[in-house]
């Protein structure tokens, strides 16, 4: 077993996954004018991609211990493979829908294996490491972006730059291909399963999985809906996503240093606040003041998933996989539920606009800017709530983290 190895590979799993996530984004657009969608339909296939990550954490966490994590990774190379492919030969909604679950059903076996996975291979350094892994999701938004930019400026569609992620996805099938994976440290301390479950009815940890669903709607809704959305206010709006998601991983590369000067809690208290100014900021912004408040969103939602991870897992070790796998799977659960609702509003808003019975597809771009920033705006009920809770949390939660749930 070679630990940094296992960790470079896990980075690289998740570049697959980022990636896919921006190119969805940049191709939301293109896909409803070529299978005649509206934005609601397309964020119900977009939406796809984070149900089926749920699907994949909730029954690949607790079959961790059970198929070893190795099988969940060769698991998650299979479903990737799959949903490039039909994405690319897709043909109409159902294709589109298929091949993005299938997408989501890997991207959820990755971390499904592999936050655990590094949890084991660094116990006494959890949440500044998870952070670390968790720089590559805004890492390969980033990769992603640029590329969909890059290749949409030389003429090549969506299909070409969905092709692009079969190179990432052979570096990480060879570079776990023959490896060892440790047993899950819940199964090394020889805590029970039974003791996994019920570590994780705490009341803090069942919290947190509520807080969960917040933080996660909060940063991957609206990054989602971003390229589409302001591509309409004046700016391309593939590349504000690659400014947040750019600094996001910046931001997770240097965790270390805010959680050992602010804690868990107050990385979060501080996010919160950040993301719910960065959403109302950029619903009264317009060209390049937008890059002012995608800059304070970004440095809002940076440390959300990787640290709520953390906390959990330091504060509450013996939920082990499971623990993990629900957080996780809420959090995408809980996205795949804020695009197509996003979508929603976005719809209505254009509706609003126009005159009755007019059709949706010939809003100008003024009409669709409008009714997408206002859109964002309204998600930043979602952070104020949560500032509220994590304030709470931060003031009545002791700072040590016990060692049993």
């Amino acid at each position: 077993m070679k630990p940094s190895r296992l960790f470079t590979a896990s980075c690289v799993a998740l570049i697959v996954t980022a990636m896919s996530f921006a190119l969805r984004g940049g191709a939301m657009g293109a896909w409803t004018a070529e299978f005649n969608l509206t934005n609601e339909q397309v964020g119900w296939i977009s939406g796809t991609a984070f149900w089926g990550f749920t699907l994949a954490m909730v029954f690949g966490g607790p079959l961790c211990d059970a198929l070893g994590l190795g099988r969940i990774a060769g698991l998650a190379f299979v479903g990737h493979l799959a949903g490039i492919l039909l994405t690319i030969f897709s043909w109409n909604y159902w294709s589109l829908y298929l091949g993005t679950l299938l997408f989501g059903i890997a991207n959820g076996s990755v971390e499904a294996a592999c936050n655990p996975l590094i949890a084991t291979l660094y116990p006494d350094n959890k949440t500044t490491m998870l952070n670390r892994f968790h720089v590559w999701f805004p890492g390969g938004i980033v990769i992603g972006g640029l590329l969909a930019f890059a290749l949409g400026k030389l003429g090549l569609g969506w299909r070409v730059q969905f092709g692009c992620l079969l190179v990432p996805l052979a570096i990480y099938g060879l570079m776990f291909f023959g490896q060892m994976f440790p047993k899950t440290e819940r199964v090394q301390q020889g805590i029970s399963t039974k003791g996994m479950f019920l570590a994780c009815l705490n009341p803090l940890f069942l919290l947190m999985v509520v807080c969960m669903f917040m933080t996660a709607a909060t940063e991957l809704g609206p990054q989602q809906w971003v390229p589409a959305i302001l591509s309409n206010a004046g700016v391309s709006g593939l590349l504000v996503l690659v400014w947040i998601t750019g600094l996001m991983a910046v931001g997770r590369q240097f965790a270390g240093v805010f959680v050992h000067k602010l804690s868990p809690l107050g990385m979060l208290l501080m996010s919160a606040i950040l993301s719910a100014l960065g959403l109302f900021a950029m619903s009264r912004m317009s060209g390049s003041m937008l890059f002012v408040a995608a800059t304070i969103f970004a440095f809002g939602v940076c440390f959300f998933w990787p640290t709520m991870l953390g906390f959990v897992n330091e504060r509450f070790p013996a939920t082990g996989a499971l623990g993990l796998a629900i957080m996780g799977g809420a959090g995408m659960l809980s996205a795949g539920q804020m695009v197509p609702l996003i979508g929603h509003f976005y719809d209505k808003g254009i509706a609003a606009r126009m005159p009755a019975g007019a059709d949706l597809a010939k809003a100008s771009a003024d009409i669709q800017a409008a009714a997408g920033l206002e859109t964002l705006g309204k998600v930043a009920a979602m952070p104020v709530l949560l500032a509220v809770i994590f304030l709470v949390l931060l003031i009545t939660v002791k700072k040590e983290h016990p060692k049993a749930a």
